[in-house]
């Protein structure tokens, strides 16, 4: 009570009010939380398709130096290719023709699998799931 004999109305927020917006940012984490997800899946591939590009680029290099392909895909043996710590690296090669694939290790149920060809130049796989 004030000093006239009144009541104070006590300060703060009802119960619904609290129990609305927790309703409100349980929808908005709802609809945020699978796009986040679809965002890392997309990164992943992103980071495979980029350390393929860097490799075919370097096996080309390569090529310029030896007359040759090299399978072995890593950055000892192709200088100045960079291999990110979640992809994977294979190679297969003639003379005249690679192929190399590369794999997302962690963050992936499945796919996450792309490919490049000398023959064509284009990245073709399986995005991560």
């Amino acid at each position: 009570m004030d000093k006239l004999g009144k009541m104070q109305s006590e300060g703060g927020f009802s119960l619904i009010e609290v129990l609305v917006v927790i309703a409100i940012i349980v929808i908005l984490a709802a609809i945020a939380i699978p796009e986040i997800a679809a965002h890392r899946r997309r990164g992943y591939d992103a980071d495979v398709k980029s350390n393929l590009e860097n490799a075919a680029k370097a096996e080309e290099a390569y090529f310029v130096n030896n007359d040759t392909y090299t399978s072995t895909i890593t950055p000892a043996a192709l200088p100045g290719y960079h291999q990110s710590s979640n992809v994977t690296m294979s190679g297969a090669s003639s003379a005249t023709t690679f192929i190399i694939t590369g794999a997302v290790t962690t963050g992936c149920s499945s796919g996450g699998n792309w490919s490049i060809s000398s023959a064509t130049g284009i990245i073709a796989g399986t995005p991560c799931d």
